[in-house]
């Protein structure tokens, strides 16, 4: 017996020796997902199960750095099991600065992508996080979110509301000048669409001060400055003073390189109609042949891509289901085994912790087969539902190609665009990884990409693929279930590794890549 103990004892100290060396292996996993997503998900995968054993305490942390690993590798409905996990696990271990990012993440997929209010729960529970950990930065990071969604609502008088008592604070942030940049934005921005143009122009001076900030990136500051140029050029024509139109349209030229697809639908349309408007009919319609051509490039993008990887992505999720019913099985063959085990070699009242252990787990299996029964429920209704939706969306498309209004049929197309999003964003959010779907769409492009430029991951070359397609920054953010500031830095990234300096070059990173690779294809 007294050998017995002694073994127990031993087991015991060394799983405490484990538990430490396994939680190094998340601090290098975090370490690694900058350089190389692999090499991160190997240091997780090293981690023995269960992990509520090995990495006591740190369950919060692992689940938020495998979900940075899923992002990047477009694996969306596992990075949100994820952080939905990181939030959970994050509450119980008191590690609210985790927890409150988790939650930011959330509500940027639910909402901005789905527009779904339920979002706001968890913008509200990353709130009660930060005030837990007393992480200022957190806090107004949610501050402008508030500000933003209303921004982006149209509601220009409430989202100056919200910035402009917390602007002084904003400006005295020295170790991120970002935040401060966006408020001076979102309020030029505002001035200018309430048509408050000494607001705007003070705004805008302000702005202009911290372009050379350190803190800031200069590709995200020349987007925010051509949007406000386009912005002044818009509401000069409205009104009709067309020296004023001219004058920022001519700015906004100038900044053309920086602009994303939608920033450059608007500059097309806008020189259109001021040349319709000074009755230069002419130069009109090539401004609007060239819109016309984007936007329709752009549409049957979408939607040849909606249809051809709708069957994809229904089989991605039939797989993802067999593999959680397999998880689980391994599971509950695990638990029984370690309770077989304790059984044998422990006293009365560790036996009885085991057993209290075995009641919890499977209560959590019984909830993960509610879940799986559920989403078979939802996909049965989803399938049987395709057939219908596909048909109603081919009869939509040609009555818009029967309009012969430009005007009237770019609306009808933004209002299809719109639908097509919302109603199929419950198809594109289970897919499997991003770059292994779309890659059958052009097989190609794909293998000159990766020949070119081998430096790029995953992430970056499915975000080259949207680009080249003639997506805008805010369709592919949309795809890619993050925000338009983490994309604009992410193409910042891209031009670096590629050695396309976009402050010396005369062209845009889109341009650099279809002049690249069309004349590859070409060939």
């Amino acid at each position: 017996m007294c050998c017995f103990l002694l073994l127990c004892i031993t087991l015991l100290y060394g799983q405490k020796v484990n538990i430490q060396n396994y939680t190094r292996l998340i601090d290098s996993a975090y370490y690694h997902v900058d350089k190389s997503l692999d090499n991160a998900q190997a240091f997780l995968d090293a981690i023995p199960k269960p992990l509520e054993e090995n990495i006591k305490g740190r369950l919060s942390d692992f689940y938020s750095t495998q979900a940075l690993i899923q992002s990047d590798n477009g694996e969306y409905p596992k990075m949100y099991q994820s952080y939905v996990s990181a939030v959970n696990y994050a509450e119980k271990e008191k590690n609210y600065r985790v927890g409150g990012m988790a939650c930011i993440e959330l509500f940027s997929n639910i909402y901005f992508a789905k527009k779904d209010t339920t979002a706001y729960k968890y913008l509200e529970r990353a709130k009660q996080f930060y005030m837990l950990d007393k992480y200022e930065h957190g806090l107004i990071e949610i501050e402008q979110m508030y500000a933003y969604v209303e921004y982006l609502d149209h509601e220009y008088k409430k989202c100056n509301d919200l910035i402009l008592p917390h602007l002084e604070k904003y400006k005295n942030i020295k170790d991120d000048a970002y935040y401060y940049m966006f408020a001076i934005y979102m309020l030029t921005e505002n001035y200018i669409k309430l048509e408050d143009f000494n607001k705007a122009y003070f705004s805008l001076k302000e702005f202009k001060t911290i372009k050379n900030n350190p803190t800031i990136v200069n590709y995200n500051y020349l987007s925010f400055e051509a949007g406000i140029y386009l912005s002044f050029a818009e509401v000069y024509l409205s009104i009709k003073q067309l020296d004023s139109t001219s004058h920022y349209i001519d700015k906004t030229t100038k900044l053309r390189k920086y602009m994303g697809n939608d920033l450059l639908r608007e500059y097309l349309g806008l020189r259109a109609d001021a040349y319709k408007f000074s009755g230069h009919i002419n130069e009109a319609k090539i401004y609007l042949d060239s819109l016309s051509i984007l936007e329709k490039k752009m549409f049957n993008t979408i939607v040849d891509a909606s249809f051809q990887l709708n069957e994809p992505l229904f089989e991605a999720n039939l797989q993802l289901e067999n593999e959680s019913e397999k998880s689980n099985r391994n599971g509950i063959f695990a638990s029984l085994s370690i309770f077989v085990l304790l059984l044998v070699s422990v006293f009365y009242f560790i036996y009885y912790k085991r057993q209290k252990f075995k009641l919890n787990d499977f209560k959590e299996i019984a909830s993960n087969f509610s879940y799986l029964k559920f989403t078979n429920e939802k996909l049965t209704g989803k399938v049987r539902g395709l057939e219908e939706y596909i048909s109603n969306l081919k009869k939509e498309v040609k009555q818009i190609s029967a309009i012969n209004e430009i005007s009237l049929q770019r609306e009808r197309i933004k209002e299809l665009y719109t639908t097509l999003h919302i109603n199929s964003s419950t198809i594109l959010d289970k897919s499997e990884r991003h770059l292994e779907l779309v890659n059958d769409l052009n097989v190609e492009f794909f293998n000159q990409i990766h020949s070119k430029y081998p430096e790029l991951n995953d992430s970056e070359v499915i975000t080259c693929y949207y680009l080249f397609m003639g997506f805008k920054n805010k369709e592919i953010a949309m795809f890619l279930n993050t925000s338009v500031r983490a994309l604009e830095s992410k193409r910042y990234r891209i031009s670096k590794k590629i050695d396309y300096d976009f402050n010396k070059g005369t062209t845009t990173l889109v341009s650099h890549l279809e002049n690249t690779f069309k004349n590859d294809q070409d060939k």
